[in-house]
């Protein structure tokens, strides 16, 4: 539909899912600086060993101490894998916490402050991280990546939230798989970008400049250009507003009562919730450590590590494009249904990953092989974006922020454990320890995505308040068709 409103050629649900998409791009890039800086802020801790050949890759000859690599002597630091890994994972103690807070704040007042605020509480926590570092006390990092976690919390409740109020069903796989790919760019840029930083100015802290202050100019945008809600937007064009009007039905009660003991006994729910803990623990697993085993294992160096892990997110984002307008034709010609399409999409990103990442740890010490590999592996997590992730949207359309919240808080749960799980797993940073974390993995991802496929739906739940239950509405053009109608529904009724 081409609708140009009072000078935006790009109607004003795009324009949302656009700003959507920078606001994940920059929550991601906000997260995943430090997993590349700190492979810079330490030494790796297999260098140098001895009594474990044939388990670690041999160097192909970087340099450790040349000049280009070389950073002050109080920005290097002797933390062990254990004491990374609590560093890496503690960002997901506050990132748990405020996804219901926030879920509901967006529900009774929009998403759109609770959006904004939340990018940039983190983004300002990203630029003093470095000061926060050079204070030589570890734990007080832990505390700091805590709240820098308390503040990118609210971003998928409150987006899923922004996303309810002004995406139609009909555009649903494409516009909020459009928003979310923004964690596989910020993946992207966030790994590139740290390590071609961190290489040209000696030094890992200018990264945390960059992003940080990127964040704040996309606020100023953000809060310029973005509403809560087509009613409350002074620039959209009365077309498309009657348009969403039309295709959205929303519950228009301000005081309407969020229906916690449904929510919580809901099986789809559950299923949905036990899918997103799957999806995380992989992705995660990878966001966190990819760098590490690029650098520590494989022996890139720092930039080749941001540059070589970037490359399976791009790979990532392109089939959730293209896998999303995929799902939404297939939808819309009626060639597969909903619920069919949330599950076969949902198993082709687990399977996927999980198989691909093994296979990389069988591949060795060939490190175009292994890339080749990860590539490949998170290149197809690309389509559980058409299925777990906009399936909240389609359970409750009204809660779909409380329904995020759920969904998005409890997964993230596996950032809590993975990176220090890994981080006990690989203390010698070996190839045989990192194939027993692929295997357990690909068993996550498997058994929670068969139980997304046993007790998952893709339908409104009965819960959601605008189903009205037991009541059959037929719009009739004339007498003959009111008559044809009853008896269609009558005839099914007798068969059921």
């Amino acid at each position: 539909m081409d609708l140009i409103c009072d000078g935006f050629i790009i109607p004003q649900r795009w324009i949302l899912g656009i700003m959507g998409f920078f606001a994940i791009m920059n929550a991601y890039m906000f997260r995943v600086v430090l997993s590349v800086a700190i492979t810079a802020m330490v030494n790796p801790s297999n260098h140098n060993k001895t009594g474990i050949t044939g388990e670690v890759c041999p160097d192909p000859g970087i340099n450790y101490t040349a000049p280009r690599v070389t950073f002050l002597i109080n920005d290097k630091y002797n933390w062990n894998e254990e004491t990374q890994g609590i560093i890496l994972s503690s960002f997901y103690w506050g990132y748990v916490v405020t996804h219901i807070p926030g879920a509901i704040l967006s529900e009774y007042f929009g998403g759109k402050h609770s959006l904004g605020l939340g990018i940039l509480s983190t983004a300002i926590f990203t630029l003093l991280t470095p000061f926060v570092v050079r204070s030589g006390n570890w734990p007080w990092l832990v505390v700091f990546r805590v709240l820098v976690g308390i503040g990118e919390g609210f971003t998928f409740p409150a987006l899923t939230a922004l996303l309810s109020s002004w995406v139609p069903s009909s555009e649903r796989s494409r516009i909020a798989t459009l928003s979310y790919s923004g964690v596989q760019i910020g993946t992207v840029l966030g790994n590139s970008l740290s390590g071609l930083f961190i290489s040209s100015t000696n030094t890992w802290a200018s990264p945390f400049y960059v992003f940080g202050g990127i964040g704040i100019i996309w606020f100023v945008i953000y809060s310029l250009i973005c509403y809560s809600s087509p009613e409350s937007h002074p620039f959209i064009s009365d077309k498309e507003k009657a348009f969403l009007e039309k295709e959205i039905e929303k519950d228009s009660k301000k005081n309407k009562k969020i229906p916690w003991k449904h929510l919580l006994t809901s099986w789809p729910l559950w299923a949905l919730i036990l899918a997103q803990i799957g999806h995380d623990w992989g992705l995660f697993a990878m966001v966190t450590d990819l760098p590490k085993y690029m650098k520590d294992v494989l022996k890139f160096n720092v930039k080749q590590s941001g540059l070589w892990s970037s490359l399976p997110y791009i790979a990532m984002w392109i089939v959730s494009i293209t896998s999303g307008w995929l799902c939404d034709w297939l939808i819309n010609r009626g060639i597969i249904g909903i619920n069919f399409a949330r599950k076969f999409f949902s198993t082709l990103g687990a399977l996927g990953p999980g198989i691909f990442l093994v296979m990389a740890s069988y591949a060795g010490c060939d490190r175009l092989l292994a890339v080749a590999y990860f590539t490949i592996g998170m290149g197809t997590m690309g389509f559980y974006y058409c299925g777990i992730r906009v399936n909240a949207l389609d359970l409750s359309p009204n809660y779909a922020g409380i329904v995020m919240a759920f969904v998005n808080g409890v997964g993230a749960v596996s950032g809590m454990i993975t990176p220090y799980l890994i981080g006990a797993l690989t203390t010698n940073q070996t190839i045989s320890e990192w194939r027993i974390v692929f295997w357990l993995t690909l068993a996550v991802l498997l058994i929670t995505d068969v139980t997304f496929i046993f007790f998952g739906s893709g339908k409104v739940q009965a819960w959601d308040s605008k189903i009205e239950k037991n009541v059959v509405k037929v719009d009739p053009t004339s007498k003959a068709d009111f008559y044809n109608n009853c008896e269609e529904i009558q005839t099914k009724t007798e068969k059921l």
